[in-house]
């Protein structure tokens, strides 16, 4: 008997026949798939905005918008995307059309259901494995993605979500700690997309001031404001053909937030003092460090905004929960910057890699990069030493606590204990924030009785974020 679980994935059905649609729908949810319907073209390419399917079976007779079409820039916008259409018996010419513009099969009218359900099965397992093989050759190459070092299992998932991803034209929003390198994933998704060619405009709407935001955003004419001595085009109109990246969306006003959600469904705007609809063709990937999950909650992000940019959602792992790759980076930061500097080649000491791999990183990767930097400045010889990095690496400082990160003992040299034992009575070990917060969680589900509403509002996260902390600690 089929394994129904491993077929279980989203179909679009694109047919103008509401009962034939019903029909399929009753055939493809036994075998485990979920389905929705769309009665013409142009309201599935208005999906594929927002859902990243598994497959698409399209009947190439629709109203308006033609099924070649239709085919044509399904297949524009999400390459990866396997589409099986239907077609009459007298149609089949149109459907040897329909397998060169890219289609992945192709089946006659009427169909039966096994048949129907078999193709469809078939078509998105093929998917799969072809973007698992894809996976695994770029992993046995030591390939990855510009900028993104490092070969944690933390990474390898992310690298994962991004093959598949990245191909399509969908909204996403990349969450991660300052320093984690959202840019760079965002990058990423641009420069294996279809619209690599054109323009990757970000934008960091924390480093905009409230009055300038919409201006950035949507550009403004000549005479607009004061000091407006020009037009001035926004990121949208200038990421035409490309990608935007709106990074630190959170910290948009909700008026702007507003206007936004406006843009990502009409794809137009006015600039600021201009009459006139500009449209503008572009691919919004949104980053956060923040819990927007949370901030819809506290009222300071518009929901329905939320569910349009948090389509697929992306967590880039901070730097502590990848340490096998801390030795990857360090090296490699230590390269850059010697060859920036013109230095002799350098090299981290035993006792550097350990110190580095004891500290907790609160700023993640963009911390390890200044660390290395300023190694290489005050080095001397041809060995980076512990006393070459900032002194709170040593002491275990973070942001302010002195204690050490979770998975790692503090000092115990023989000095440091014998000097402990004789000057100072015993004294219960002090636990790391690793610990303290793993154990304010299991306090607060007791107290809540797993009730995950009460335990959030308690402590006072997002609810993404304790999922993520309740795997990370493993509390089940």
């Amino acid at each position: 008997m089929t394994d129904q679980a491993s077929h279980t994935g989203l179909i679009l059905l694109v047919d103008d026949d509401p009962l034939l649609c019903e029909l399929h729908q009753r055939w493809l949810e036994p075998a485990g798939f979920t389905t929705r319907v769309f009665h013409d073209g142009a309201s599935c390419l208005a999906a594929l905005t927002e859902v990243l399917p598994d497959a698409v079976c399209l009947d190439l007779v629709l109203p308006g918008l033609s099924g070649l079409e239709t085919l044509r820039r399904i297949k524009a916008h999400h390459p990866n995307l396997p589409v099986v259409v239907m077609t009459a018996h007298a149609e089949v010419e149109t459907a040897v059309q329909a397998i060169k513009l890219g289609a992945y099969d192709y089946l006659e009218k009427p169909v039966d259901r096994t048949k129907f359900v078999t193709e469809l099965q078939n078509t998105v397992e093929r998917n799969r494995m072809t973007l698992r093989l894809a996976q695994l050759e770029r992993e046995v190459d030591g390939r990855g993605y510009p900028g993104i070092i490092g070969e944690s299992p933390a990474l390898k998932n992310l690298f994962r979500q991004l093959d598949r991803v990245a191909p399509s034209d969908i909204t996403v929003l990349i969450q991660g700690e300052s320093g984690t390198g959202k840019e760079l994933v965002a990058r990423a998704l641009h420069l294996q997309s279809t619209r690599s060619a054109n323009a990757f405009v970000p934008l960091s709407c924390a480093a905009v001031p409230e009055s300038l935001q919409e201006s950035e955003l949507f550009g403004h004419e000549k005479g607009a404001f004061t000091g407006a001595t020009s037009r001035r085009l926004g990121v949208f109109e200038r990421a035409h053909g490309g990608t935007v990246l709106l990074d630190e969306i959170g910290e948009l006003t909700g008026a702007l937030q507003a206007k936004l959600l406006r843009v990502l469904q009409e794809r137009s705007f006015q600039r600021v003092g201009g009459a006139g609809e500009v449209s503008s063709d572009f691919r919004l990937i949104a980053a956060t460090h923040r819990d927007l999950a949370e901030e819809v909650r506290r009222g300071r992000f518009r929901e329905d905004l939320y569910f349009r940019v948090a389509v697929i959602e992306l967590d880039v792992p901070p730097l502590r929960e990848r340490r096998s790759d801390i030795p990857i980076l360090a090296t490699h930061f230590l390269r850059q910057f010697t060859r920036k500097k013109g230095s002799p080649k350098l090299d981290l000491s035993r006792e550097s890699l350990d110190l580095l791999a004891a500290y907790s990183w609160p700023g993640n990767v963009r911390e390890l990069q200044n660390a290395i930097e300023r190694a290489v400045v005050v080095a001397q010889g041809r060995t980076v030493r512990p006393t070459d990095f900032p002194s709170r690496l040593r002491s275990g400082e973070t942001t302010g606590t002195r204690s050490a990160p979770a998975g790692f003992d503090r000092d115990t040299s023989p000095e440091s204990s014998a000097t402990d034992s004789e000057s100072q009575p015993a004294q219960p070990p002090v636990q790391t924030l690793d610990e303290i917060e793993r154990d304010a969680i299991i306090a607060a589900l007791a107290r809540h009785n797993g009730n995950i509403s009460q335990v959030v509002r308690e402590l006072g996260i997002g609810r993404t974020t304790l999922y993520r902390k309740l795997k990370r600690y493993n509390i089940r």
